[in-house]
């Protein structure tokens, strides 16, 4: 079996906070940073504030001492770019909880951890 791609995995732990959490998923949201484009939609894209590095889903609810929570996608054999670690340390500065997840497991449980 072919392993899931990132936006895959991404995929269904949208689907999944979607439906287990109705009541807070407005202030769950991905950050369109990533893919492929031409030149002049990058440009556009930049100038309206899109930033390398900045985490792939943020959920914007206050909890446990932490501002927010930023989650980065990666495949399970994926790493971090200097500009994500590079905002990985500009949340922890921030007080925002920043997480890295693989799979749909490790999603659940981060997310479980950071609402519960």
């Amino acid at each position: 079996m072919k392993p899931l791609t990132e936006s895959q995995i991404q995929k269904q732990c949208v689907e999944w906070f979607r439906r287990s959490y109705p009541s807070i998923e407005r202030m769950f949201f991905a950050v369109g940073n990533g893919g492929k484009r031409n030149v002049w939609t990058a440009k556009i894209m930049k100038d309206e504030g899109v930033r390398a590095g900045v985490a792939d889903l943020i959920l914007l609810i206050p909890q446990g001492g932490y501002a927010a929570l930023c989650i980065e996608m990666k495949t399970p054999v994926g790493r971090q770019s200097d500009e994500q670690k590079a905002f990985e340390k500009e949340c922890k500065r921030f007080k925002i909880k920043y997480v890295i997840c693989h799979s749909l497991e490790e999603f659940q449980r981060e997310v479980g951890n950071y609402i519960e």
